[in-house]
């Protein structure tokens, strides 16, 4: 999967993204970043833990995959973000945030409509 190209056609969903990554199993950013002009809430280090718990909470959703269902993403709103976290292949996640105001129905069902389209025939 060409994760660099999939960050970009995220991005070009909404403008009310402010950033799009995709992570690996160590919570290092592989691919994206934030929109140009937009300044992160926290720092590196902040990040990289924020996507350590994003990867333990994704493990945790999938604990009863084999009773519910393999989760196709997981939302949280918080005071100045939306954060959107999507299975990807290989045990990567895709990150999206966004503005508050956003409407994050729209971004999901979109970037699931793009990564069926374009990236994974089969996403659960």
């Amino acid at each position: 999967m060409d994760f660099e190209k999939l960050c970009h056609d995220v991005f070009d969903l909404d403008p009310k993204i402010r950033f799009v990554g995709v992570c690996g199993n160590t919570g290092e950013i592989k691919n994206g970043g934030l929109r140009e002009g937009i300044k992160s809430f926290l720092t590196n280090d902040e990040i990289k833990k924020a996507n350590l718990i994003s990867l333990e909470r994704w493990r945790l959703h999938n604990k009863l995959a084999d009773r519910i269902g393999k989760a196709r993403y997981a939302m949280e709103e918080y005071e100045k973000v939306k954060q959107i976290t999507m299975p990807l292949e290989d045990e990567h996640l895709l990150l999206i945030s966004t503005e508050v105001d956003s409407d994050h129905g729209k971004i999901i069902e979109s970037a699931i409509k793009l990564i069926i389209s374009n990236y994974v025939k089969d996403y659960l």
